[in-house]
């Protein structure tokens, strides 16, 4: 059974009453991919907005594997310590990653939150040298769009997270770097500039199902009409 582990941060985790683009990819896959799949990791609550903390299970829609290893206002920074344990406790094979939006807003900058994904890298290697990754860019949001200095930030860790890829890519523990959702909007693709509504959930599932499809030929391209 391949064993996919979500990592990422508030729009991973998403919140009380979203789908999550993790039940999206889930749907997709359970279409496209023949073999026994599952998703895994330490966590499986939602983020509860009322209560300022993940205590929710209120999915749209429970009835998916929903473990993951995200969370609201994490990052690079706070992953890449946690990153090897739950590697190892949960027997992931591939690691679907969308971070760096939480620690180039708040924690570090593009040189160092690259230096994150680094140490990201190892210490899942360390737990299992045979992962695989796929990582995605930081995507369009609303403060890059109002903030031109934080906007070269996002272009510049998303060039360093491409080089990051490419250096630390290997045969027995492949990366990907998925290519951002095509078209994506802030205005039409989330709810406030910066969480995926249900466009927007299926653009990330999306571009994670393609970079596996074209790649590892795992599942196929997303349909257009599950959008």
């Amino acid at each position: 059974m391949l064993r996919f582990m979500p990592v990422g941060d508030s729009m991973t985790i998403g919140s009380a009453g979203e789908h999550t683009w993790r039940y999206r990819l889930w749907r997709h896959l359970c279409e496209s991919f023949g073999d026994p799949f599952t998703f895994v990791g330490p966590r499986e609550e939602l983020y509860d907005k009322t209560a300022g903390a993940p205590t929710s299970y209120a999915y749209a829609e429970p009835d998916f594997p929903r473990s993951h290893l995200a969370g609201w206002g994490e990052g690079w920074l706070h992953m890449a310590p946690l990153i090897g344990e739950a590697v190892r406790n949960h027997r992931a094979d591939v690691l679907l990653v969308s971070l760096g939006l939480i620690d180039l807003g708040f924690y570090t900058n593009a040189e160092q939150t690259a230096e994150n994904v680094r140490a990201f890298v190892a210490g899942a290697r360390e737990a299992a040298p045979r992962i695989r990754m796929v990582l995605l860019p930081v995507i369009p949001n609303i403060r890059a769009a109002a903030d031109a200095p934080f906007a070269e930030q996002v272009d510049r860790f998303n060039v360093l997270l491409a080089k990051a890829a490419a250096d630390l890519d290997e045969p027995r523990s492949p990366i990907l770097l998925a290519s951002p959702p095509e078209s994506y909007d802030i205005h039409g693709d989330t709810y406030d500039g910066t969480h995926p509504n249900a466009s927007g959930e299926h653009r990330i599932a999306e571009a994670f199902a393609g970079a596996m499809w074209e790649a590892w030929g795992v599942g196929q391209a997303y349909a257009a009409g599950t959008r």
